[in-house]
């Protein structure tokens, strides 16, 4: 059964691949990879921002120029992924830790245009399927400890309303993800291990393009960085990350009570119905078991 050896995945000279790694918690885990002595691969759509961070992180890379590479990939696509492959494995020929990031956030309810739930859904799972298949299956190739960090949301657990498509497609991440850690577990000699991040309220790219400054609540993506950092350090499956204004116990009281709608019976998403209101906020305040 693989367990997170981090003293050997996060390595310096190690390799690291993380999609949509151009902006926000990418970035973010990119520069503090790079501050640890890995050598990182980004991958984004955005080629102006590739630039941009290729400056960046080359400044923090212990072997400057050499220790940092960008490509420009639609993890939607598998040539993408195939080519995205193919770059950071011959750069660096190896790669400790696969980071499948890359996310569209517009999609709306079950009534929305399909277009955009399809382009949603091709980058959200399919774009972290073919991660995990391509570049997953020749981490495991390679028979040294790693880790594939799968990026899901609360919101795939909990579903609050206002964007279903974006919801299913992190619910989804969430389901593909457990099932890779269980056939990880029991391939045979297998070294790698699967991670779900679940964040919080983050000011990435997506709140930034609503609100110019970073609201209190919300956690910036360096924080949540270094949250995956401590969940690897743990060897954590589920490496859930508060904000500003959610404590954990929030998060576990509101994950609990999303789950209770099915053991007992409940409407559909019942912490938002009227006639649940006040049973909801007596559930948050109760002293727990």
């Amino acid at each position: 059964m693989p367990t997170t050896d981090s003293r050997s995945v996060l390595a310096r000279g190690r390799g690291a691949i993380i999609t949509g790694g151009a902006s926000g918690i990418g970035l973010a885990t990119a520069r503090r990879l790079a501050r640890l002595g890995m050598r990182v691969c980004i991958a984004d759509l955005d080629a102006a921002a590739l630039e941009l961070a290729a400056v960046d992180l080359t400044g923090l890379a212990k072997g400057g120029a050499s220790d940092v590479l960008t490509v420009r990939a639609d993890v939607s696509s598998m040539s993408d992924v195939d080519r995205l492959a193919e770059a950071a494995f011959g750069h660096f020929g190896d790669i400790a830790v696969l980071m499948n990031n890359a996310a569209a956030f517009h999609g709306g309810d079950a009534f929305s245009g399909l277009d955009g739930w399809r382009r949603l859904m091709d980058v959200n799972v399919l774009g972290v399927l073919n991660g995990v298949q391509r570049i997953g299956r020749a981490m495991v190739d390679q028979g040294k400890p790693g880790a594939i960090v799968n990026t899901g949301s609360k919101q795939g657990i909990t579903s609050p309303p206002g964007n279903t498509a974006y919801n299913v497609s992190k619910a989804a991440v969430k389901a593909l993800t457990e099932g890779l850690a269980h056939t990880l577990r029991n391939l045979p000699s297998c070294r790698i291990t699967a991670h779900l991040l679940i964040p919080g309220f983050t000011y990435t790219g997506n709140a930034a393009r609503r609100t110019p400054t970073r609201p209190a609540a919300a956690w910036s993506a360096e924080q949540v960085a270094e949250r995956l950092i401590q969940g690897l350090e743990r060897n954590e499956f589920y490496i859930l990350c508060q904000d500003n204004e959610t404590t954990r116990d929030q998060d576990e009281r509101r994950i609990l009570w999303a789950a209770g709608d099915l053991v007992e019976n409940r409407p559909a998403l019942s912490r938002w119905h009227p006639d649940y209101k006040d049973a909801f906020e007596a559930f948050m305040k109760a002293p727990r078991p």
